[in-house]
């Protein structure tokens, strides 16, 4: 039994404290999948996980209490997942975000919605790393994952510090782990959505598959394979073909860096890469040769 004024009763008190008050800034999203959450971001900006997000229209929410109100979509990136939601708040109060370093071990609490219902999970920080590229090729500021119970409803809630901060996104990862999206990746997200309605991308204008090229019996390279990625179709308007890369050629670096799989070209081509001037070494012909190639900007669906 656990006596009154006890530190674990405090613990328990407070921690029910941060649920209620983080409750009133997330709502249910309805978005054409299971439900989920959402988080009242900035006044009239609600930010959601993009992989539930199953529809661009007829988007609804549930608001804290119960209340149902329409929400139009202003964008999503789906490779942070994120997608941003605008709505009337009509008085609904904005969450208070941080960008405050979460270490592990640090107890977090994740808040979602249900039909109006505040959802709650307890847990901590199994793993603090540093930043990552998901598997679609977006720039993540630091792995947060979490050892705590998601409910899927509660996917695209806060993640809240027990400073009642919140400090992130709740989202479901690879093998249904629980991840943080930081908040300062969401800000990041939302002021690009907001603006563009998309996250600009780097574009190397070539379709690609990875080979495996056997390496030759003479010379240096006596044996075993050596990986790179074969160009299999080129964008007549794009940097590659500007650059002089050609259906056939097999890229094997990228500014002196090996390449091996597709999926590393892809981490490379983030924001940041647009308009910087990338040298790669390819292999045409059985003959390596190299080209320079300005990465432009990947053009909208």
């Amino acid at each position: 039994m656990v006596e009154p004024g006890s530190p674990l009763l405090a613990f328990s008190d407070h921690a029910a404290e941060l649920v209620e008050r983080t409750a009133g800034n997330v709502v249910a999203v309805h978005g054409g999948g299971r439900p989920s959450s959402g988080i009242h971001w900035r006044s009239g900006v609600i930010v959601t996980a993009e992989e539930v997000l199953e529809r661009d229209d007829n988007i609804k929410l549930t608001l804290p209490g119960g209340r149902a109100t329409d929400a139009s979509l202003a964008g999503r990136d789906p490779t942070t997942d994120v997608a941003v939601l605008r709505f009337q708040p009509d008085g609904l109060p904005v969450a208070t975000t941080a960008e405050a370093p979460l270490r592990t071990g640090h107890v977090v609490v994740a808040v979602g919605n249900h039909d109006g219902a505040p959802l709650a999970a307890l847990g901590i920080v199994a793993l603090a790393g540093g930043a990552w590229h998901s598997l679609r090729g977006g720039t993540i500021d630091s792995l947060i994952r979490l050892d705590l119970g998601l409910s899927p409803a509660a996917e695209g809630g806060a993640l809240v510090d027990l400073q009642g901060r919140v400090v992130g996104m709740t989202v479901l990862g690879p093998r249904r782990r629980a991840l943080s999206i930081p908040s300062s990746t969401v800000d990041r997200a939302v002021d690009q959505l907001l603006a563009r309605g998309h996250v600009f991308r780097g574009y190397l204008g070539a379709g690609l598959q990875p080979i495996k090229q056997e390496r030759a019996s003479n010379g240096s390279q006596s044996s075993g394979r050596r990986r790179g990625v074969l160009v299999v179709s080129i964008d007549p308007n794009g940097p590659s073909a500007r650059a002089g890369i050609l259906v056939g050629d097999i890229v094997t670096a990228w500014n002196g860096k090996p390449i091996e799989r597709v999926r590393e070209i892809m981490r490379l081509l983030g924001p940041e890469s647009v308009g910087s001037t990338v040298d790669l070494a390819l292999i045409r012909g059985g003959a390596p040769t190299a080209l320079r190639v300005v990465i432009g900007e990947r053009p909208v669906a």
